[in-house]
């Protein structure tokens, strides 16, 4: 029965969604990029006189311009109990910290209308003015939609992703609950896709006031995180969408309040479609992709 509610809602929201988004410019198609390592990352740095929309997302072969990504997830406690979580009110009159935690967990048994069941991955290259705002933002630019059971939309969030052929690397979901992966390993898998390969990332997180949360973790100034990253194999993983064969990357994030893990499963076709988290405090955390659609299917 739920399989069947979320891909009945999920057709009209895609439709919805397609409807919404603008053509990339066909100036960005002709844009010119190169690819640089910076920061332990390869990013495509492009010609500054350039700002049109789409233009870190012209090339992308996954995470292209009109693609949309439905992911369910749970969040485990240490007994081994699985949660959502529903948004609560807020008003004019609550502080940033008190907006920021009004979310409450809510058991598999007690889940209703009101609690974020999904969340979804839309690739925003209708909206560039953060490219103008900050000009040193070189990614595409994604928003994550927090989707009640009902089918309506709750919170919103905006960031960004990079994709070249040298690696994709990407923003976790980070809104309320979500906020715990701030300290862990972000999604990321480096050329070549191979198994054994290796590679590092270091993350100078100055993030402590928007996610940090004394559920977990909280922090002020900056922290280091460095996260380590492995493929370590390739599966066969049955899904909503099919069986798809999937790199297999363990990674593992040491900041100064301890360690956290991340398994992600990817396809080169599709991208993420897993993420099996181990939070700060050793509860867990899992995305799962239910659907995949883009333009051009």
């Amino acid at each position: 029965m739920r399989m069947y509610f979320t891909f009945i809602f999920l057709l009209p929201l895609c439709l919805l969604y397609f409807d919404a988004i603008a053509q990339v410019s066909q100036t960005s198609s002709k844009k010119i990029c190169e690819i640089v390592l910076e920061d332990e990352i390869h990013r495509e740095k492009c010609d500054s006189s350039i700002i049109t929309k789409g233009i870190y997302t012209a090339d992308n072969k996954i995470y292209r311009s009109g693609s949309f990504f439905v992911y369910d997830y749970y969040y485990q406690d240490l007994s081994g109990k699985k949660f959502k979580f529903t948004a609560d009110e807020v008003t004019e009159d609550m502080s940033y910290e008190e907006r920021k935690k009004a979310w409450h967990l809510v058991n598999f048994d007690s889940i209703n209308d009101h609690t974020i069941d999904l969340i979804t991955l839309s690739i925003d290259t209708n909206s560039n003015d953060i490219l103008y705002q900050f000009p040193d933002f070189h990614q595409t630019i994604i928003a994550y939609d927090y989707i009640l059971r009902d089918g309506s939309k709750g919170p919103f969030e905006g960031t960004g992703l990079i994709e070249n052929e040298k690696n994709t690397w990407l923003h976790p979901p980070r809104n309320k609950l979500l906020g715990v992966l701030e300290l862990n390993p972000f999604p990321f898998i480096q050329a070549p896709y191979e198994v054994g390969n290796k590679w590092s990332w270091t993350l100078n997180n100055i993030a402590g006031k928007s996610y940090g949360d004394e559920r977990w973790k909280s922090w002020e100034g900056i922290i280091e995180t460095i996260s380590n990253y492995e493929i370590v194999g390739k599966r066969i993983m049955s899904t909503p969408i099919g069986e798809l064969e999937c790199f297999v990357i363990e990674s593992t994030a040491l900041s100064p309040f301890g360690k956290t893990y991340l398994t992600a499963y990817f396809n080169v076709d599709i991208g993420f479609v897993k993420l099996d988290y181990t939070n700060i405090d050793s509860t867990k955390l899992v995305l799962e992709l239910l659907a995949h659609a883009n333009q051009n299917n």
